[in-house]
């Protein structure tokens, strides 16, 4: 691929600090990824609105004094549908043109059934069709290659995604894969469905092959086997890991790149060196950041 920023566009998502030092990691890796020249980044939202203020907070910085187009997460969780226009008027005031609209897990668990609140949303769609009637909002919502846990199967997840897209989303981003062959299958079957909106894969370097695959069985997504044998013997050598991980993520946007694919989302999880070896690894230009741009 060659990575030159008209070639391809990365957008990276974030989550709302919990804690001081979480706060310091989160502005020290936006400072380094903003240099990266995103699409836009987005911040995640917690179920029930449980990160409403430091999500609230995080946006507002990023757009006022990092200059960063972001988009903010929103949740149907527990909300009445009062509740969700407030916090609407909020991102609005705060500057905010972009929402990631999602469902959002049940505060009761990931695998426990979803109950929409009776004054609420009873699903994705109909939030996006709101925000789109209230207008000045681009819209993304989720996409998942290896079906939604709670779908009943994967024709069936796909048709949410159709009613997300018809009531006016503007685009997909995808849950993460390693597997670019499922990624591949399920654009297919999302274009023969009638859906035109972009999906965008989402792409997870690998901080912690341990982690992750506890992450990947309560989200459906798969873990390869390659996976174990690139990282094996590597558990006491930190910088090898790296540079493994990072060789995978590259590697994977490589190979979706060649299959045709410009626009990637990026799960940080608040941490850059490894995000920006990835990127180093596919030749992508890095422009100053905006902080010491308007220095």
């Amino acid at each position: 691929m060659t990575a030159h920023r008209e070639s391809f566009s990365v957008s990276f998502e974030f989550f709302p600090p919990k804690s001081d030092e979480m706060e310091i990691q989160l502005w020290e890796t936006v400072e380094q990824l903003s240099g990266w020249d995103p699409d836009f980044v987005s911040v995640t939202y917690g179920a029930g609105g449980s990160t409403k203020e430091p999500t609230l907070a995080a946006v507002t910085r990023m757009i006022g004094e990092e200059k960063l187009p972001t988009a903010a997460h929103l949740t149907c969780v527990d909300a009445s549908r009062e509740e969700i226009r407030s916090v609407i008027e909020d991102y609005r005031a705060a500057g905010v043109r972009r929402i990631v609209a999602l469902r959002g897990d049940p505060t009761s668990g990931i695998g426990t059934a979803y109950v929409p609140h009776p004054e609420g949303f009873a699903e994705t769609a109909d939030l996006v069709r709101a925000l789109v009637e209230y207008g000045d909002f681009d819209v993304s919502v989720s996409a998942y290659p290896e079906k939604h846990p709670e779908s009943a199967d994967l024709a069936a997840d796909i048709d949410t995604l159709k009613r997300k897209a018809d009531a006016g989303a503007a685009r997909a981003l995808s849950q993460f894969f390693f597997d670019n062959d499922i990624f591949e299958r399920y654009l297919e079957k999302v274009r023969a469905a009638g859906i035109g909106i972009p999906v965008v894969p989402g792409i997870m370097p690998i901080q912690n092959l341990t982690q992750l695959k506890r992450f990947a069985r309560r989200c459906g997504s798969s873990v390869p086997a390659f996976l174990d044998t690139r990282f094996e013997g590597l558990d006491e050598k930190p910088e090898e890991r790296e540079k493994v991980a990072a060789d995978i993520a590259a590697e994977q946007m490589e190979d979706l790149g060649r299959r045709g694919i410009r626009d990637f989302h990026i799960y940080t999880m608040n941490r850059a060196p490894l995000v920006s070896a990835v990127l180093q690894r596919l030749g992508r230009r890095q422009i100053s950041s905006p902080r010491i741009a308007a220095a």
